[in-house]
């Protein structure tokens, strides 16, 4: 249609071109003829007189029929520069919508390019896939058809296997039917009382939670001590101080009731303590035997009455604050949110001794307490503990803010301040604590859950406390007996104590050398000893020829019956057998004085011969306990001498180590100072670099600063302009 159009709009424009070019040519020839007519006209105005009227009216119908032609002309032209400025318009039009429809051809056939790329790459893709997954499928058909002979012998085999169980189970149940009289694990009330296996690894992991559970109700508790006693300490301080003028009769109040806080925070920690002493390795713990969990409710219980006791007089407290002159708005209203989360405070309690109380249902009334709702039990602890950490923390940020607003009035002491830092510490030491707590129980969660199927072999529960109570005491029974058929095993070195005597082995001088060496120095001693041994053996042979001489002159001086003489010889082998010949020989034949210093041999009476047998004892005793002094001072000394040259050794070897790890120190030392002046290095660099961006930021925010004034004020000028504009364009 439009190219029709398009070759219509061609041939009128041909046919105006056409005409107008005769039209042009028509008119030259009338101002031809006109000229030629004047001119003739001059020449001959008789003729033109003559035959004016003829020219008037040629004239006339010549200036008609060329003012005709000039209408047409006009009209013609005028079509034309329509027809000319629609053509544009129109050709305009299409350029563009070709142009466009060029640019959609384009990117059609862009996309049809990449989709046949895309298409191409996908069925390539596919058919490689189709190859492969053709592999597969005979590969698992292969697979199939084993599976299936497999199947087979396996159907087989458990038909053998059924049969088999079946006939011992027939078996087994005469057996049972015959020789067991009375099956305690058909009753769930007697399979309760069974021992339940010990499950050492879940007690360890037990005791490990309910050591972690103690220390973070310890660090709760002593949260709560200074949380009280900086509150106290604060009634006493604002908005009255205590020292200056009496405060009202409701915070004297509630200061006495705070006073008491520790009577009712620490069984807490006290009851916490017991529930973890009474889990051990060696007793059975479910809910149903841990009655310490009672204990631990009742002292919750009566915390939560002593928060219930003070809350009014707080809730008071902070409402006379809040009337006093010197709070500010901001202040009142710090002091009103405050006031909203002590009452959340104490109801998160209330909801915490609630699930506390149900957990020592079990142990006390087992019907309060289904279990199948043991887990929604402690899922509801798990979330009231979060919901207790989100409101100290909460508390925190509002007694921030009002510490941060008591510091601006007027009236404001450095003690007013330190109070005020004292209870924000311990509100964020209690809002840690209570952190640690919910997300340790939280992350424990599923062990508290799963492990309440710790029971007896065939049961699920414990029917009541009292049969677990009688486990327990069964167990107890049971591990004596164990340990009454254990033989004692012999002593040994324990494990702690033989690792203690390897270090000492290998930091000391006891080592195979030094034990080597002592050996060789104690035989060289013994062979000195040996030496000295025989020479005063041959001091006492000396001693005593001495002593028979003197003998013999006493023996002549006092008397003259003596009639033998003093035989001089050596009997130190024949000692015992010289004694023995003297107790033998009878009182008639000469006595013989035998000793280690000689042999004295006479013939006396009866009387004499104790004398002389005496007093050689006398000198034997004294020489032997000579030689024995000698002999242990000898010892004591090389003893000593062994053990100082010992330590010595030892000394040598510590003071080795000590220069060793000395030069490792000093080399520590080295790196640690090096890495310190090269962070501080790093550090310096950081700073500068900082301080130029810093600095660069800032003229930065300068010229954006003028360029915004600079444009500001540009558009007021136009603003200024536009208006004036529009004034000047009303008035016209």
């Amino acid at each position: 249609m439009k190219d029709q159009s398009l070759r219509k709009l061609q041939q009128e424009m041909d046919s105006l071109t056409f005409r107008n070019q005769q039209l042009a040519k028509r008119v030259e020839l009338l101002q031809d003829e006109l000229a030629l007519s004047e001119a003739k006209g001059k020449k001959n105005k008789k003729s033109a007189e003559l035959s004016s009227q003829l020219s008037q009216e040629q004239k006339s119908v010549f200036n008609e029929d060329l003012q005709k032609k000039i209408e047409e002309n006009e009209r013609l032209h005028i079509l034309f520069f329509e027809a000319d400025e629609q053509h544009k318009r129109l050709e305009m039009e299409l350029r563009t919508r070709l142009e466009v429809l060029e640019t959609d051809a384009a990117q059609h056939q862009a996309v049809v390019d990449s989709l046949t790329r895309k298409y191409t790459d996908t069925i390539e893709k596919l058919q490689n896939d189709k190859a492969k997954l053709e592999i597969k499928s005979q590969t698992l058909e292969r697979e199939a058809k084993d599976c299936r002979l497999r199947t087979e012998e396996c159907q087989q085999q458990l038909k053998n296997l059924q049969a088999a169980l079946g006939s011992r189970l027939e078996e087994s149940l005469c057996i049972i039917n015959e020789k067991v009289p009375f099956n305690d694990t058909r009753s769930s009330r007697y399979n309760a009382l069974n021992v339940p296996l010990h499950n050492r690894r879940y007690q360890l992991k037990l005791r490990d939670l309910a050591g972690q559970a103690l220390a973070f109700v310890q660090e709760l508790v002593t949260a709560l001590l200074n949380f009280h006693t900086y509150t106290e300490q604060k009634v006493h301080i604002f908005p009255i101080d205590s020292a200056t003028d009496a405060i009202s009769p409701l915070n004297q109040k509630f200061s006495q009731y705070l006073h008491e806080n520790a009577s009712y925070v620490r069984p807490l920690e006290e009851g916490m303590l017991h529930l973890f002493e009474s889990i051990t390795e060696d007793t059975v713990t479910v809910l149903e035997t841990a009655v310490k969990v009672k204990a631990f409710s009742e002292h919750l219980a009566s915390y939560l009455r002593f928060l219930r006791k003070i809350l009014p007089y707080q809730l008071k407290s902070l409402e006379e604050e809040c009337e006093s002159s010197l709070c500010t708005a901001a202040l009142r209203a710090r002091n009103m949110e405050l006031h909203r989360d002590m009452k959340r405070l104490t109801a998160v309690f209330e909801k915490l001794h609630t699930y506390v109380s149900l957990l020592a249902l079990p142990s006390t009334k087992p019907e309060g307490l289904l279990r199948t709702n043991y887990n929604l039990v402690f899922t509801n602890i798990s979330a009231s503990l979060h919901g207790f950490h989100d409101i100290l923390k909460d508390i925190s940020k509002h007694y921030s803010q009002k510490a941060t607003l008591e510091q601006d009035v007027p009236t404001a002491t450095q003690k007013l301040i330190t109070t005020n830092d004292c209870i924000l510490s311990s509100v964020v030491a209690l809002t840690n604590g209570v952190g640690k707590i919910a997300s340790f129980f939280s992350n424990n969660l599923d062990h508290f859950t799963t492990s309440l199927s710790y029971g007896p072999k065939g049961g699920t529960e414990f029917i009541s406390p009292l049969s677990a109570e009688c486990m327990l005491q069964y167990k107890k029974k049971a591990v004596a007996y164990m340990k009454s058929l254990k033989k004692p095993c012999a002593d040994s070195v324990p494990y702690e104590e033989a690792l203690a005597n390897r270090r000492v082995l290998l930091s000391s001088t006891e080592s195979r050398e030094g034990l080597a060496q002592q050996v060789q120095q104690s035989l060289e001693k013994i062979a000195k000893l040996e030496q000295e041994k025989e020479h005063w053996m041959l001091e006492a042979q000396l001693a005593k020829i001495k002593l028979e001489k003197e003998n013999q002159k006493l023996k002549n001086s006092l008397s003259g019956h003596l009639t033998e003489t003093i035989q001089e010889r050596s009997v130190l082998s024949n000692v015992a057998e010289q004694k023995k010949e003297t107790a033998e020989k009878s009182l008639r034949e000469p006595i013989k004085s035998t000793s280690l210093i000689g042999m004295l041999t006479i013939t006396t009476d009866n009387e004499k011969a104790p004398d002389v047998e005496s007093r050689e004892d006398l000198i034997k005793n004294h020489y032997m306990a000579r030689i024995a002094e000698l002999t242990s001072h000898l010892q004591l000394a090389d003893s000593k001498s062994v053990h100082f040259h010992a330590e010595c050794r030892a000394l040598a070897k510590r003071l080795s180590l000590a220069e060793k790890s000395k030069e490792s120190l000093t080399e520590e030392l080295k790196l640690a100072s090096q890495n310190i002046s090269r962070l501080q290095d790093e550090l310096m660099t950081t700073k500068r670099s900082y301080e130029d961006q810093l600095s660069m930021m800032s003229d930065h925010l300068c010229s954006m600063n003028e360029t915004l004034t600079k444009q500001r004020e540009e558009i007021d000028t136009l603003k200024m302009t536009s208006k004036g504009n529009s004034k000047k364009n009303k008035n016209r």
